[in-house]
This record gives C-alpha cells, sequence and structure tokens, in this order.
C-alpha cells in the first residue's frame, strides 16, 4: 500500500479495552458485542503491553489513556514527564531545579506568600503527593514560612469518600515536614474542568483569590462534613479555611508565587488560565492578582509561563511522518479526550498544518456521565463515516473514549452498556472502511472495563489491564498471523509499513505482521 493509495485507514482507539480471560467484574465479556466478536473471528488480532516498563513506566505500574496515547503517536517508550519528575526528587536533583529555585528564591526575597495548588491523591494520574512533599521540604530548606496548600479533592482516580483521610495525612506531613498551611479545599469537578465549563472554574478561581466558599477551621471535619450532606469527594464545594473566626487563613494576592503542581495539562489548563493568564475575560481585571506562577509541567505553551519540568518532544512520530509525506489525517473524538488524539499522540509536533484536520465533538456533562454510557460515541463514528466519504484516501486517528470513563465511575451495569453503544458504532465504521475497500486497525490506549470487581466481588474501578486488544480490519489479508509479542510502540510502525512507508529511525516499534 503505498502513500498515494486511495484506501482510506482509520485507527480505532477505544479507551478501557484491555484483555482478560476472567469473566468476574469483566464488563467486556458481559456486554453484547456482536460486531467486536465478528472481527475477531474473522481478521488478524493480536494483544499488546499496555502497562509497566513497556510504557516507560515502572514495573507494577498500571497503564493511562494519556501515555498510552503517546506511545501509539511516537512509536517508541515514551518516558513520561511525571517519571522524570519521580525520578529528580528520588535522586535529590528536583531541589536543584533551576526554574523552582529561582521562584522560591524570589517570593523568599519579596517577602511573599507561595501557594501550591494541585490535587491531593495518590493514584498518581494527575499529581503526585511525592511533588507537594518535594516542594514544602524545598521551602523548608530555604526559611520560606508562609506556604499554603490549595488541595483539589479527587474520589475518581481514588475510591470516593476518602478524601477526609488524604487531607488528614497531609496535615500529619505538613506538621512533619515544618512547614505549610491547607488554605483552601475543593473537588476536581470545580477545580480541574477539561470542558470549557468556566462557571465551575469561577467557583476555584474566587475561592482562592477572593475568599468565596463554605467557612471551615478544621479542614478535616469540613470534608466529613459534606460527606454528611450527600457530597462526595469530586463534587465538594469550596472550602475557605479560617486562622480565626472570620479570617480567611489567605487569599491568592499580588506579588505572591504560585506553583501549580499537577503534572496532567489537560484538567489544569483552565484553571491556571483563570488565575496565572493576563487579560482573560473569565473575571473582572480587578479581581484577578498579578502574581507570579510556575507550572510542574508545561500545560499550554501559549501561557508564556515558567515550567520547571518539560516534557521532552518525540522527533519523528507518527504526525511528522504524515506531515513530511503530505498525508491528510483526521483526529475524532470528543472534547473530554480530544487532546489525546491531537497534543498528546503528537508527542510535540505541532507542525502538521492543514494535513492535520481536528474534528472535535462537545463533550457532554460529566457529573452525570452514568445517565449517558454512550457519551458521544455515535456522533463520534456519524463524523467518521462522513470523512471517509468525503476523502477516501486519508488517515483517521479515531479515539471513543466511553468505556474507559465510563468504568471510572466504577458502575459495571454502565460500563457495559457504554461497551455495547461503542460495538454498534464500530460496527458501523468498520463496514464503511470495508466498502471503501479501507483498512481499519482497532486497539485501546489502556484496560480498564475487564477487571471491575477485585477478588471478594467489590467494585475495583482501578484496575488496569497490562495488554490491550489489537485488530487488523482488511478483507485482503484476513487472518494473517500478528506477532504476539508486541506492545502500544509498534502501532505507529505497523500503520507506517501497510501505508509503505519506512519508519523513521527514531521508532523503535516495529511492524506486528509476520507475512
Amino acid at each position: 500500500m503505498s502513500s498515494n493509495t486511495k484506501r482510506p485507514l482509520v485507527l480505532v482507539i477505544i479507551d478501557g479495552w484491555g484483555t482478560s480471560a476472567d469473566a468476574a467484574g469483566n464488563a467486556i465479556a458481559a456486554a453484547h458485542t456482536p460486531n467486536y466478536d465478528e472481527i475477531r473471528s474473522s481478521f488478524a488480532w493480536t494483544t499488546l503491553a499496555s502497562a509497566g516498563e513497556e510504557l516507560g513506566l515502572g514495573p507494577e505500574a498500571a497503564g493511562n489513556a494519556e501515555l498510552g496515547h503517546m506511545n501509539i503517536g511516537a512509536g517508541r517508550v515514551v518516558r513520561s514527564v511525571y517519571s522524570t519528575i519521580r525520578e529528580s526528587v528520588r535522586t535529590g536533583e528536583f531541589f536543584q531545579n533551576g526554574v523552582l529555585c529561582k521562584a522560591f528564591s524570589d517570593a523568599k526575597a519579596r517577602g511573599s506568600n507561595i501557594h501550591l495548588v494541585g490535587m491531593i491523591s495518590d493514584a498518581e494520574v494527575h499529581s503526585s503527593m511525592d511533588s507537594l512533599y518535594a516542594l514544602l521540604r524545598k521551602a523548608k530548606r530555604l526559611e520560606i514560612e508562609n506556604v499554603f496548600v490549595h488541595g483539589i479533592l479527587d474520589g475518581r482516580d481514588v475510591p470516593p469518600r476518602t478524601a477526609d483521610i488524604y487531607v488528614e495525612a497531609l496535615e500529619i506531613k505538613l506538621a512533619d515536614i515544618g512547614v505549610g498551611r491547607i488554605a483552601t479545599l475543593c473537588g476536581r469537578f470545580y477545580a480541574m474542568d477539561s470542558s470549557e465549563n468556566w462557571e465551575r472554574t469561577a467557583r476555584a478561581f474566587t475561592m482562592m483569590a477572593l475568599a468565596e466558599g463554605e467557612r471551615a477551621q478544621d479542614p478535616v471535619s469540613a470534608v466529613r462534613s459534606s460527606f454528611l450532606r450527600g457530597i462526595s469527594d469530586e463534587f465538594i464545594a469550596p472550602i475557605v479555611i479560617e486562622s480565626e473566626p472570620g479570617v480567611p487563613m489567605t487569599t491568592v494576592s499580588h506579588g505572591d508565587l504560585v506553583v501549580f503542581f499537577n503534572h496532567r495539562a489537560d484538567t489544569m489548563r483552565q484553571l491556571v488560565r483563570s488565575l496565572a493568564v493576563p487579560d482573560h475575560g473569565l473575571v473582572m481585571a480587578a479581581a484577578k492578582p498579578n502574581i507570579e506562577a510556575v507550572c510542574l509541567t508545561e500545560y499550554d505553551k501559549a501561557f508564556g509561563l515558567p515550567v520547571a519540568f518539560e516534557q521532552q518532544a518525540e522527533p519523528n512520530g507518527l504526525a511528522a511522518v504524515f506531515t513530511e509525506r503530505g498525508i491528510s489525517n483526521y483526529r475524532i473524538s470528543e472534547t473530554d479526550r480530544f487532546s489525546h488524539v491531537t497534543k498528546i499522540l503528537n508527542c510535540g509536533f505541532d507542525g502538521g498544518g492543514q494535513l492535520e484536520k481536528h474534528i472535535e465533538v462537545a463533550s457532554g456533562d460529566s457529573a452525570i456521565r452514568e445517565a449517558e454510557p454512550e457519551m458521544r460515541s455515535f456522533k463520534i463514528a456519524d463524523k467518521v463515516l462522513r470523512g471517509i466519504e468525503g476523502d477516501n484516501g486519508g488517515v483517521f486517528v479515531v479515539n471513543f473514549p466511553a468505556p474507559g470513563l465510563l468504568a471510572e465511575t466504577g458502575s459495571l451495569e454502565r460500563t457495559i452498556e457504554a461497551i455495547r453503544y461503542v460495538d454498534t458504532c464500530l460496527g458501523g465504521v468498520v463496514e464503511k472502511v470495508k466498502a471503501a475497500d479501507g483498512i481499519a486497525v482497532i486497539t485501546s490506549s489502556h484496560g480498564n472495563c475487564e477487571s471491575m470487581l477485585d477478588e471478594r466481588g467489590e467494585p475495583n474501578r482501578f484496575a488496569t489491564a497490562n495488554r490491550v486488544p489489537f485488530h487488523i480490519v482488511d478483507p485482503r489479508t484476513g487472518v494473517a498471523p500478528l506477532r504476539p509479542d508486541g506492545s502500544l510502540r509498534d502501532v505507529a510502525p505497523t500503520i507506517l509499513a501497510m501505508l509503505g512507508i519506512e519508519k523513521p529511525a527514531e521508532m523503535t516499534g516495529s511492524d506486528l505482521r509476520l507475512t
């Protein structure tokens, strides 16, 4: 297949679709999936490693959607920026980081408060407690006293109704390190929205800058009070901690230093923009403090903010090859995961120009995700069908996020529904590809739908499969064998080989086809 072919090639990435021989808690096995079953029985397939060292993580570390898409797009094992941060904390290099050293020293010279903003969770999907503790130790070493933590509560990547435990553990750690006080708390629903729901972001902004929110003097009691009212971690409304009755512990004010310590960009971007980027219309200019800000990782290059740990670009990934060869490629998903098939899959490459066409479907309200288990799957599928009709020689990179995101809610029933809906969409896409004499490549960024119950039969939202499926739907080759020892880094080289393009030297993955 040459690069000027008229055969469309569609890469379908279904989040959460892992493999498991165990039927207990396996939403994929429990769902009625006639289209997927037909694909599996009629065409070539294998499984790919999607976790641990094969993904650039620790030996036992679970995979995730972000790093999965990066490995797919880069064609090699990608070292995540979080891995770099974690290693720097371990070796002590974190404390010599130039950006952080300058920011802390300047704040001390000005006599400014330091505010540490990020998620209080040990899931390590969006943040790490070790990063927060390292920042606190750095302040202690410099004898900076006025350090305040603005904690974002999880409840999605860790079990719900555990925020009080994390806050209590943080208070113990603050006392142990000898610096830092909790100033505000609120759920990620407000502080980490990534779907342009600016009214939620505004609540988090006014909490930190204007001390607007429920007042409390004891952080742990305040969280437990929310639990008693039926409000779980991620939906806890802004809480302002008082140093004494009627007096907020602090506010983010002119001249202060704010360090955002989450290491994942998409869910931190709106809050950072609202608080630290000038001239954004979310709030009145008079209400927005003139602060110094540091981002632990880069949330958006356009912000122009200092970044302590840069994600290294991966040269000559899939996106760069498409551009070099003049191949039109379409990126299709819904808002909740759109960055995964664009910025994240591109691994730092942003030169696609008009060849890289973005088709974003607006997501619904994440707060009622269980009520809409299909999410926007049918609209995504429709965009693919229309796209193939308009360009039957293009490459389409399509993401269906519903199964993975529904599995994160912990609802086995709703996850099964999501899988059934996506199976219907998958059937429609594959039939369209076959009718156009094209090729469909089907895989997943990570797994979590296949193991939703633990050994006691209790809900387990956080298990992730070590391997995910990989299918090539091509009537011309049928069930031709594929390698059994592959990983996500092999997806890009396989696609390039099917397009008749030699993979770049930087890609360490290889063609999964044996013939």
